[in-house]
């Protein structure tokens, strides 16, 4: 698997968890009163969070982003459903 499927993967596995973490666990832990759910997800989502903004720096020459594209993809690790917006726009090969 190379860099950028890596990449793919990692992006694609944050933007699930940030998902799950917002949609789900916070809304059970406020609604349900039990926070078992976003001690479940908190620490994957750091764990991914981190390794997607990691990569994105190991990533950045291979692909050849500019800084406005960069900073996007950077801030695309904070908004929900952006990281695939960035898998669409930024990751996919045409072929």
């Amino acid at each position: 698997m190379n860099l950028r499927n890596s990449f793919r993967l990692v992006a694609f596995s944050e933007g699930v968890s940030y998902i799950l973490l917002l949609f789900v666990a916070v809304p059970i832990k406020y609604l349900g009163n039990n926070e078992s759910f976003v001690k479940m997800l908190g620490m994957p989502h750091g764990i991914l969070f981190v390794l997607y903004i990691a990569m994105a720096f190991t990533i950045r020459p291979e692909q050849k982003w500019s800084n406005r594209t960069f900073a996007l993809v950077l801030i695309a690790s904070l908004i929900p459903f952006a990281t695939f917006y960035v898998d669409k726009k930024y990751l996919r090969t045409t072929t």
